[in-house]
């Protein structure tokens, strides 16, 4: 009675999260050796990878189903590179908004750091590989990231630029597909695209983290999680009640990422949450900050207009730079002006050499022309631009290439690890 019991209570809670079990309901791994197909004949949708806890010792498999037995029958087999010693976690499965899909969700837990594993998608896909993060840095840390894609041409011309890079994984900051929270196939495409070209080159599968931007969102801005349905259906298990989150890479790198105010307030529980979060962080040797809408922008005005969300930083700069600040973030990642820009090292909203970098400022896929530093002090460089950007951590030193969607080298600069801290 009592394992009966305890099976309705776990299906029961992941149906009031949105979530039902496929497969075996308790989703425990099972070490059944598995007969695989000599000839796949089946290919899941929008195979993507991403994380919802440390990526050094997990990993999220996600995908698109026509029906919901697509995956009933298909567990995630996986295995560490050169081993037989496969295992199977089922998926948890929920509708994908406004059509009849399913969306398909399996972590694997307790990998081994730095370390190459294959998996498939039921016995009948073909097999896929993937990279878990080191558990230390010693090595050199390596990602990309950039923001505002779409699914046009530039967009997967920057895409294949970023797969050329390699990356261990790329963050992707706000508005996504530009479906607006309405449209289910532009939301799919572009999950398709980077599912067909974010690959590195051994062919692993480079993970996407993500956050929300106004054109995940049905109004843009000031709504609630339900007007971004396609956004938190597929990433709610980073942003699992916010639309803010933190994710911990071992005890060496941090990242935060902010929801500038599309379906959350700036001020109040957010700016709380963020000085909480950073003030634990404080020690942390990297921790980098991804928002959508900047705190400098490079093309929308920088004076507050009057309007509450404003989409140009007001508020930001009034309640979240002085904690940046404060607590030793490395360096800001924004978006949404579609230009390429990287400020000065900014603090107390003047350039100061014990400030931070804020670089973006959004154009994997979109563009605009950005106001010169001439007409912005505290702009650096700026350039009109297609743009995703490489990031590498080598110990103190953080070395940052922004390129092109042909390749070339928009903007290059170095940032060092802040020893400067406020105190006030």
């Amino acid at each position: 009675m009592f394992d009966l019991n305890r099976r309705h209570f776990l299906q029961s809670a992941s149906l009031l999260a949105g979530w039902s079990y496929a497969g075996t309901l308790l989703g425990g791994p099972s070490d059944a050796k598995p007969t695989f197909a000599s000839h796949p004949t089946f290919e899941p949708t929008a195979l993507f990878l991403t994380w919802q806890h440390d990526p050094t010792t997990t990993m999220t498999v996600q995908w698109i189903g026509d029906n919901e037995k697509d995956g009933l029958s298909r567990p995630i087999w996986y295995a560490k590179e050169r081993s037989d010693a496969w295992k199977s976690v089922p998926s948890k499965s929920k509708p994908f908004p406004l059509t009849n899909r399913w969306i398909f969700r399996t972590e694997l837990t307790g990998l081994e750091p730095d370390t190459d594993y294959r998996f498939r998608v039921g016995l009948d896909s073909a097999e896929q590989r993937f990279h878990t993060m080191p558990a230390k840095a010693t090595n050199t840390i390596h990602f990309v990231s950039g923001g505002d894609s779409g699914i046009g041409k530039h967009a997967i011309n920057n895409n294949h630029v970023a797969a050329a890079q390699a990356p261990q994984f790329v963050v992707i900051g706000g508005d996504l597909a530009y479906e607006n929270g309405t449209s289910a196939p532009t939301f799919l495409q572009f999950l398709k695209n980077y599912a067909r070209d974010l690959k590195d080159d051994k062919g692993r599968l480079i993970p996407m983290l993500a956050l929300v931007g106004n054109h995940e969102v049905d109004g843009g801005y000031a709504k609630t999680r339900k007007e971004a349905p396609f956004f938190y259906a597929m990433f709610d298990g980073l942003f699992t009640d916010t639309g803010y989150a933190k994710l911990d890479f071992g005890d060496y790198m941090s990242f935060i990422f902010l929801d500038t105010g599309h379906t959350t307030p700036v001020k109040g529980a957010q700016s709380d949450w963020l000085a909480a979060t950073l003030k634990e962080r404080e020690e942390c040797p990297t921790v980098f900050v991804f928002n959508h809408v900047p705190a400098y922008p490079s093309f929308r005005p920088y004076a507050y207009n009057g309007d509450e969300d404003g989409g140009v930083g007001a508020d930001q700069r009034k309640y979240w730079c002085p904690l940046f600040e404060r607590y030793n973030v490395d360096a800001v990642f924004e978006h949404h002006d579609h230009t390429f820009k990287r400020t000065h090292p900014m603090l107390d909203g003047r350039v100061n050499d014990n400030g931070i970098v804020y670089l973006g400022d959004g154009s994997w896929g979109k563009i605009r022309r950005p106001k010169t530093p001439q007409q912005r002090p505290y702009l650096a460089v700026s350039d009109e631009s297609y743009h995703m950007s490489v990031h590498r951590i080598e110990g103190k030193d953080r070395f940052h290439v922004a390129l092109s969607d042909t390749g070339r080298v928009v903007d290059v600069c170095m940032t060092t690890k802040r020893s400067h801290r406020r105190t006030t």
